[in-house]
């Protein structure tokens, strides 16, 4: 569910028109709903406490690290998930305490950990065993002991698109399934380690329920060999993953997956530590864009928007499907036509959808992205100079530019001529 509606034959967000915003800030931007942020937090932490589970919820921040955003599901009692000193700053000037972010990934440098470390964060998943000596290091020399996860690798195909799959053997993410234990009794004997916690994560936009089921079994078989070797486990970190509707697909609901780990590890006595992103905040966000032209080739016809891969990465990189309907409602009765809706910039791949069936448009139209609130302004670059978009948030009747988009001028501000020429 989503509150992106037609009022009056208007798109509109909440209840600000989103040709009202076109107006005042121009296009394309980012616009985020505050009411479908609040939804689909509350439906996730309910379905956790419906299955009985100590659960604490870190918002996976890679997928979209706007401050407001994050600032939002913080006030609802959510954590973070961070991949990046720079995420973990912008969780922290959210507002989310230290004690509710996890730090993951597979290259933190000395500097990160060291920012990590100081500022008392709950725990540092730990992706291999370099990681874990220079972290030791970097806490040892603090005179304290951090806390982490490992992250093991459980070899099993979550079943989606090949570059957002995380928990195969080939994959660069966590450490490997059969060496588990071994990197867990080395951990022990580090003096800046304690151990608390496995943790997992197997992959983004999972539509069925069952991967998790045997990644969560292993997890499971895992606990009992590390506590059986004398190791005090009482976090798991079970990850993210759960996939959102963006064409036909139709993901499990929260309450099935909760059941799914209620099921697989609700009797082991932890603490269940989730990462969900996707799941929060893609049916939050709509990318606005307005038609600059519309022009027939010899075999069909093209809608060239303002916006362009730069802005909108998914469909270049992963040939998703991002749903595209006008902001103003056509006439009762207009046959949709097939057309090619595409970018400005200068790479094929620079195309939203082929052979789209949309109402006609023209020149000036505008255009809504459907769930766009994922990896959208998240991805975003400054490709062909073209400034970042800029982002909205909506609450009710009132909306907020929550990042500018920068001019020329502040972007070339960021670089300089050196002292030959």
């Amino acid at each position: 569910m989503n509150h992106f509606d037609l009022i009056d034959g208007s798109l509109h967000a909440e209840q600000v028109a989103l040709a009202e915003i076109a107006a005042r800030i121009g296009t394309p931007f980012y616009c985020y709903s505050t009411a479908t942020l609040v939804r689909h937090y509350t439906v996730f932490a309910h379905a956790l406490e419906k299955a009985g589970l100590d659960a604490t919820i870190c918002f996976a921040c890679k997928a979209n690290p706007n401050v407001a955003v994050i600032r939002t599901l913080a006030e609802l009692g959510a954590g973070a998930d961070v991949v990046s000193e720079g995420e973990l700053r912008q969780a922290l000037a959210a507002g989310v305490p230290p004690g509710r972010i996890v730090f993951s990934g597979v290259g933190k440098t000395r500097g990160e950990l060291e920012f990590a470390v100081a500022k008392g964060i709950m725990q540092i998943n730990v992706e291999s065993e370099p990681e874990l000596e220079l972290l030791s290091s970097v806490a040892a020399e603090r005179g304290i002991r951090m806390p982490v996860s490992l992250r093991v690798n459980p070899d099993v195909d979550a079943g989606t698109h090949a570059k957002i799959t995380t928990g195969k053997k080939e994959n660069k993410f966590g450490i490997e399934w059969t060496r588990a234990h071994e990197v867990y009794r080395k951990a022990r004997t580090l003096p800046g380690i304690e151990v608390v916690g496995v943790a997992c994560h197997i992959g983004s936009q999972l539509t069925e329920v069952a991967p998790f089921r045997e990644a969560f079994l292993r997890v499971r078989d895992l606990v009992a060999i590390l506590r059986a070797d004398g190791f005090d486990i009482r976090r798991l970190d079970v990850g993210g993953g759960l996939g959102v509707p963006y064409e036909d697909e139709t993901p499990p609901h929260p309450d099935e997956y909760a059941a799914a780990i209620r099921d697989t590890l609700g009797d082991l006595g932890c603490r269940i530590v989730l990462e969900p992103g996707r799941l929060l905040v893609a049916n939050a966000g709509i990318l606005v864009s307005r038609v600059v032209y519309v022009k027939e080739g010899a075999t069909r016809t093209f809608v060239i928007v303002d916006a362009a891969m730069n802005d909108l990465m998914r469909p270049a990189l992963y040939d998703a499907h991002h749903a595209i309907e006008p902001v103003t409602a056509p006439p009762p009765g207009t046959e949709p036509v097939p057309v090619d809706v595409v970018g400005p910039v200068c790479e094929t791949g620079d195309t939203f959808a082929r052979q789209r069936l949309l109402p006609p448009v023209k020149a000036g139209d505008l255009l809504a992205f459907r769930t766009a609130g994922a990896y959208g302004a998240a991805m975003a670059s400054t490709y062909n100079t073209r400034p970042l978009v800029p982002e909205v948030l909506v609450k009710g009747d009132r909306f907020a530019v929550v990042r500018a988009r920068p001019t020329y001028e502040e972007m070339r501000a960021l670089e300089s001529l050196p002292d030959w020429f």
